[in-house]
């Protein structure tokens, strides 16, 4: 808890289904932008299903929230995708993005943000 309303970034946020609503409108994002079609060829529709569930349950738990993150962890999920700074970058762009289209505030964002920063060394493969 960072807050000094004592709430979690979960409950700032508002809970699961703004979660939820932001990682389904970052996927879209992602699926839409040319620079990330090469990580969604040959994936069934029940593997991206399965792949935005597991974001959204570990968001929920990093923010305080009361889900259980059941995957991999970040180095392993990642490892041979030759993920780059470049697409690191247009990735936090489209998080961002789709945090502003839920109008999540200044406070909330960055720290939404900062989870996924925590993890960047695990996920981009240095060149």
């Amino acid at each position: 808890m960072s807050s000094a309303e004592g709430k979690t970034l979960y409950q700032r946020l508002g809970g699961y289904d703004v979660i939820a609503g932001v990682i389904d409108d970052f996927l879209m994002r992602l699926r839409s932008d040319p620079r990330f079609a090469r990580f969604a060829g040959g994936r069934a529709l029940d593997t991206q299903q399965r792949a935005r569930q597991l974001i959204v349950d570990q968001i929920a738990a990093l923010a305080g929230g009361p889900c259980v993150y059941i995957g991999r962890d970040m180095k392993t999920s990642h490892a041979g995708l030759g993920i780059t700074e470049a697409e690191w970058q247009a990735n936090r762009q489209h998080t961002a993005a789709a945090l502003d289209k839920f109008g999540v505030a200044p406070r909330e964002k960055e720290e939404f943000l900062a989870i996924f920063e925590k993890y960047k060394d695990d996920i981009v493969e240095k060149a």
